[in-house]
């Protein structure tokens, strides 16, 4: 609530009238990866961190769009929509995907801020381009479904951020429901609602304070080896069109054909599908301790056959393995090279972990991490 007051008061003090207010959070993906890109099944939820945006109509064709917490402006036309360096190209992107598809959108004012940790993995991008996409939608009368929306906060990170997405973090933003995750289909982008009890657990994040941009990471680089592979099988079998039509079995096959690099990376994907079917069912099931195991071997994974982790998050989770009596699952989260582990945790062990790591963690790479428990949120709404 705090958070929502101090960017309606800035809003109502720069603009002078009584805004929209849209909140959009940030998510966790609990498992599935990598996944999302190759048509697969991904379990994410929407967390209690969110970008709040307060809104109105500017009554022309210029936007002006205030950052509260960078305390930084910018005003453009909506008819020059050119991509430049900073936060402002995804909002930009958004606006170009309204374009796109014909819809009358004009110029907006906006003040945003959020609570969501940058560069930690938890998907600000995605609640920045979905909460303004949702809000634009609203005020413009637009009538676009969430799905649609999801496409254009997907489009606005590819076309003008340079990242080549999934759509997994777009979509737990908008349908995210309380205390659930979502099994989502990727590639009919349908969902199923998983409750998610963890008991006596909580979710903490620890941030290893490795700052990344996906954009500027081997991100591009994975997916580009899932899609050869795929072309390479797609050749021998043309019912293959990604990642969802391959069987392990039908990998160890190929093997020679696809070389070593493009195997090993393709094996995870296909395993990584079917770690997520099994944990959302052990997740229906409250076998919370099963699915923690999930996790753990995601993460390895992860780490020694995707090779998007570091030794950083490798350390975290490590650590958490040397506890698994409190915390049944840890692995580390988002695209790689840095963010956060995701860890489920005992409630009695929190405290006491979080100092383990503290310790261990400052004297290993002479950094502070960062804690952060959240719990399972609704998804991109209407504030007030």
């Amino acid at each position: 609530m705090a958070l929502v007051s101090s960017v309606s008061l800035s809003f109502v003090t720069q603009f002078k009238t009584k805004p929209l207010i849209v909140c959009a959070p940030g998510r966790i993906n609990f498992i599935g990866e990598h996944v999302d890109y190759n048509e697969g099944f991904v379990l994410p939820a929407a967390i209690d961190r969110e970008m709040v945006f307060a809104i109105g109509k500017s009554g022309h064709d210029r936007c002006n769009v205030y950052s509260h917490d960078l305390e930084e402006g910018v005003s453009f036309s909506i008819h020059d929509l050119n991509s430049g360096e900073t936060w402002v190209n995804y909002l930009m992107g958004v606006l170009d995907g309204f374009e796109r598809r014909g819809l009358p959108v004009h110029g907006v004012d906006c003040v945003f801020g959020g609570n969501i940790p940058l560069g930690a993995g938890l998907s600000s991008s995605a609640a920045l381009c979905c909460g303004f996409a949702f809000a634009v939608n609203q005020l413009f009368k637009c009538k676009l479904s969430k799905l649609e929306l999801a496409k254009i906060a997907q489009y606005a990170e590819h076309e003008f951020a340079g990242l080549q997405c999934g759509i997994m973090d777009q979509y737990a933003s908008l349908f995210g429901v309380k205390g659930a995750a979502l099994l989502l289909d990727c590639r009919a982008l349908t969902h199923e609602v998983v409750p998610v009890d963890l008991k006596e657990h909580s979710i903490l994040l620890i941030d290893t304070k490795v700052k990344h941009s996906l954009a500027a990471t081997a991100y591009n680089d994975r997916r580009e080896a899932c899609e050869e592979g795929v072309r390479i099988l797609h050749k021998k079998n043309p019912s293959v069109n990604s990642l969802r039509d391959v069987s392990t079995t039908v990998l160890y096959e190929n093997q020679d054909a696809l070389g070593d690099e493009v195997f090993i990376r393709c094996l995870f994907v296909v395993e990584e599908m079917k770690r997520t079917q099994l944990g959302a069912g052990m997740l229906r099931k409250n076998d919370v301790k099963a699915f923690g195991e999930l996790m753990y071997q995601t993460h390895w994974g992860l780490s020694q056959s995707y090779e998007v982790s570091c030794a950083e998050l490798d350390f975290l989770v490590s650590l958490a393995e040397e506890d698994k009596k409190w915390i049944v699952g840890s692995r580390m989260m988002g695209g790689g090279f840095g963010g956060c582990t995701l860890n489920i945790i005992d409630n009695s062990y929190v405290k006491v972990f979080q100092e383990k790591v503290l310790h261990q963690y400052l004297a290993t790479f002479k950094k502070e991490p960062d804690f952060y428990l959240v719990n399972l949120a609704d998804g991109v709404r209407i504030g007030s």
